[in-house]
């Protein structure tokens, strides 16, 4: 199959995994904000986001069970029964239903990642993935732009409840695309049987230890920060149409273009070199919103705080998802991923979770410095974390 074909593959699969994340994180905080949910309540939303945290325990089942388009595709109908469910439940006082939706649709797109991941790995040649990656991160990133900002825009236009179904019918449209999809050959049924162990041996390696604190602490800061900027941006009097354009017009390009020049850096720096520089980038970025609070610079500070944000947050992930694809063992890659993607949304949950107290107590502009601060810590494990990374030469083609 020509490398191209294989790109088109792998940035529809990506929208697809990007999709119900873009939802849940971006959108979701809006639409309760502006039903009057406290900001403590909204944080302790992200707890909901811990299926992204322990999905490595279901992992295997995926790997050893059905095709990875039957996962992909379950998943996906999944998420839209959610979607279209959701507007009928009373969302200014979150209950059970609710909560049980929102977690039914959390379950559903961190098993698609489980597949989505795994099939990529076995989609691509060696020496395929370095092309792959700059378009993973930009497909994504699109998502997350289409689910938060598109699905503001058009349920200003025709109201939570349409939006809702149209996010719904996205992904029915996506299952349908990605059903028929290549099928590359599955991992043997002796591989899937000893994945504890190789998991076990993998991660006791020298350095095992700083390898998973930085990917703990490597997006802690944007992590925190993330739940906080649509309520803010509501606090801020922007309204759904402003916020929907922030996202979708120069946040689309900015995004996708820091995806792009990540990679490419990435590719010609080397990962080592990429999370220095480009983490750097990324961690500042915080500054900026803690800017706009502080000085309260009204529309213009938020938009520039957000293309800031947008552009160094693509070069920041697509540095991150080098150094994690290059760690993995591409024969057990599936599983060792998983782990690895889940120890970062372990952070994702927890540091929302305390988003919504913390700035209450402090306020959007100390909270927002604070944030930076957080990045720190992983730049102090950066040296001894990359004593993992692979150079070119020794055979890692995930780089």
């Amino acid at each position: 199959m020509p490398l191209r074909t294989k790109l088109s593959w792998v940035a529809v699969l990506y929208f697809a995994e990007g999709f119900p994340f873009g939802v849940f994180f971006d959108a979701l905080p809006v639409y309760f904000r502006l039903h009057g949910v406290g900001l403590a309540e909204i944080g302790m939303l992200s707890l909901l986001g811990l299926p992204w945290t322990l999905k490595v325990a279901w992992a295997p089942l995926v790997d050893r069970f059905g095709s990875r388009q039957t996962w992909i595709v379950a998943s996906l109908l999944t998420a839209a029964a959610v979607l279209f469910l959701l507007p009928f439940a009373d969302p200014s006082q979150p209950g059970l239903v609710v909560w049980t939706l929102l977690l039914l649709l959390t379950l559903a797109s961190a098993t698609q990642d489980i597949a989505i991941d795994a099939y990529t790995i076995g989609l691509l040649a060696p020496g395929e993935e370095g092309a792959a990656n700059g378009v993973r991160v930009s497909a994504y990133r699109v998502a997350l732009i289409v689910a938060g900002g598109g699905l503001l825009l058009v349920s200003a236009a025709l109201g939570w409840t349409g939006g809702f179904h149209l996010a719904a019918i996205i992904c029915v449209l996506l299952a349908v695309v990605l059903w028929r999809s290549p099928r590359p050959p599955a991992p043997d049924a002796e591989r899937r049987r000893r994945w504890f162990a190789d998991l076990r041996t993998w991660l006791l390696r020298p350095g095992g230890a700083a390898v998973i604190a930085f990917v703990l602490t490597y997006k802690l800061g944007d992590a925190a920060m993330g739940p906080m900027v649509r309520p803010f941006w509501v606090d801020r009097g922007l309204s759904l149409e402003e916020i929907g354009i922030i996202t979708n017009t120069l946040g689309v390009g900015l995004a996708v273009a820091g995806a792009l020049l990540g990679g490419w850096f990435t590719g010609r720096a080397g990962i080592v070199a990429a999370l220095w520089v480009l983490g750097a980038a990324q961690a500042l970025s915080n500054l900026g919103y803690a800017g706009a609070a502080w000085f309260e610079l009204g529309r213009t500070g938020i938009y520039a705080a957000s293309m800031l944000e947008s552009f160094t947050g693509g070069l920041g992930t697509a540095a991150f998802l080098s150094f994690l694809m290059n760690v993995c063992d591409k024969q057990h890659a599936a599983v060792q991923y998983a782990f690895l993607s889940a120890l970062f949304g372990l952070t994702r949950s927890l540091a929302g979770a305390a988003s919504g107290w913390a700035t209450t107590e402090l306020g959007y502009a100390a909270y927002f410095a604070l944030t930076f601060l957080l990045t720190l810590p992983a730049f102090a494990l950066l040296p001894r974390a990359v004593a993992w990374v692979r150079p070119p030469d020794r055979g890692s083609e995930f780089a």
